[in-house]
């Protein structure tokens, strides 16, 4: 069962919430951190992108920039623009977007439930996207960017939520420059505290829905502290993680979708011809192709857009990952017809999240002359069987909307 505790949050002064709050450091480019970075001194992003602050040229794993990052940290707690709470506490965080809302409660996880598959993965992380993150943790002695979970909430849980929110003022309040809101409550009844730790005792499984590297990390340097301390008792910071775990069925994804930037040496009527094996073909003349059910994609190529339907003998027999239309992409498409055999490391291929336009990803795809696809969105119903059997999904699978800010909640580690 899990393990969800309480904690004394390093967090913005209410005056300063919106400027600290920043998209995760993994969605925002090295030039655009700069650009954000001169624009406002306050912005989370100095800690999570400390690169920002340096010269131009220096190596984005050089140690300087960790350093950087734990004396920009410690600045913004000296000058008070991060404040931490004295009693230990869960939060309430909520994201409103397209008139749509999410409810999740932030507190920090157990390391021993990652271990033991309490809190359930579906994607493999990369080696280099670890260790960048085990630094950034340990040097800045915290975790400085929540691990979007999910599972099935208790009625006594969304009862809680509801309640509190009606009764409260919310801490923060504010709405960020992409139109999503974000209100923040503290929760620190004693009875409530004991509600919510008790009602996730009784939840048995918790799903990584964004940041399995930051996860992984977090673990990671977890497990580097007890070896650093053998008579820990368990009860230490540095067990945890910080979290927001939300109700499954209040998240949205979007595709993930893929543009390959060649037809790996293939003409295009050729190419075009190839897709019919495995699809059922339909040119979708003047406008741009969104799928709207599973097993269906979009597919942008010399100028014209197209509706591929798979045909049903090519996943009715798979499991529940064959069955994904990014395996069946990868599987049919990808590998044998335009060489990208492994795409966590072919550069010819790109995931382009859902938000961006479909005109945008047609003319990406003009500029290099190769084909964009249109992913039908992953379910969270499939991303948690997956999890369950102890699957994995093929990368790039699911993008969360909205995203949540870091620099809301800080968890030290000691």
């Amino acid at each position: 069962m899990a393990v969800f505790q309480t904690f004394r949050a390093l967090r913005p002064a209410p005056e300063k919430a919106a400027l600290v709050a920043a998209l995760p450091y993994d969605v925002v480019s090295r030039e655009e951190a700069r650009m954000i970075g001169r624009e406002n001194p306050d912005s989370f992003l100095h800690v999570d992108r400390a690169e920002m602050d340096l010269e131009p040229e220096i190596d984005l794993y050089d140690p300087k920039v960790y350093e950087k990052a734990r004396e920009n940290l410690g600045r913004m707690e000296a000058e008070g623009t991060l404040i931490q709470d004295e009693q230990s506490c869960y939060y309430i965080y909520e994201l409103t977007r397209n008139n749509k809302t999410q409810t999740g409660i932030v507190g920090c996880s157990a390391i021993d439930d990652y271990l033991s598959g309490v809190v359930k993965k579906h994607e493999l992380t990369r080696e280099d996207k670890e260790l960048d993150r085990i630094r950034h943790v340990d040097v800045c002695d915290a975790n400085t960017g929540p691990i979007y979970l999910a599972c099935r909430y208790t009625k006594t849980l969304l009862d809680l939520l509801e309640g509190w929110k009606s009764s409260h003022e919310p801490e923060y309040d504010f709405t960020a420059e992409d139109g999503v809101i974000h209100r923040v409550w503290v929760i620190g009844g004693a009875s409530e505290i004991e509600t919510i730790r008790r009602e996730f005792d009784g939840i048995s499984s918790i799903y990584i829905a964004d940041g399995h590297h930051r996860a992984a990390s977090a673990v990671k340097v977890g497990l580097k502290r007890r070896e650093e301390h053998p008579g820990y008792t368990g009860r230490e910071e540095f067990n945890f993680f910080l979290s927001v775990v939300f109700p499954f069925d209040q998240l949205t994804i979007l595709p993930y979708n893929r543009l390959v930037q060649d037809l790996n040496g293939m003409e295009e009527r050729a190419f075009i011809g190839s897709m019919k094996f495995n699809y059922e073909l339909m040119l979708m003349p003047g406008f741009p192709c969104k799928p709207v059910e599973k097993h269906c994609m979009g597919m942008y190529v010399a100028g014209d857009w197209y509706h591929l339907k798979a045909w049903p003998d090519i996943y009715e027999k798979k499991d529940v990952v064959g069955q994904l239309d990014v395996s069946l992409l990868q599987e049919k498409v990808l590998g044998p017809v335009l060489g990208v055999e492994d795409p966590r490391t072919d550069q010819r291929i790109r995931f382009v999240g859902g938000s961006t336009k479909l005109t945008e990803l047609a003319a990406m795809a003009d500029e290099t002359g190769g084909v964009a696809f249109v992913m039908y969105p992953t379910s969270m119903e499939d991303l948690m069987e997956i999890a369950d059997e102890g699957k994995l999904m093929p990368p790039k699978s699911t993008w969360f909307e909205p995203k949540l800010r870091s620099g809301l909640f800080i968890h030290k580690l000691r």
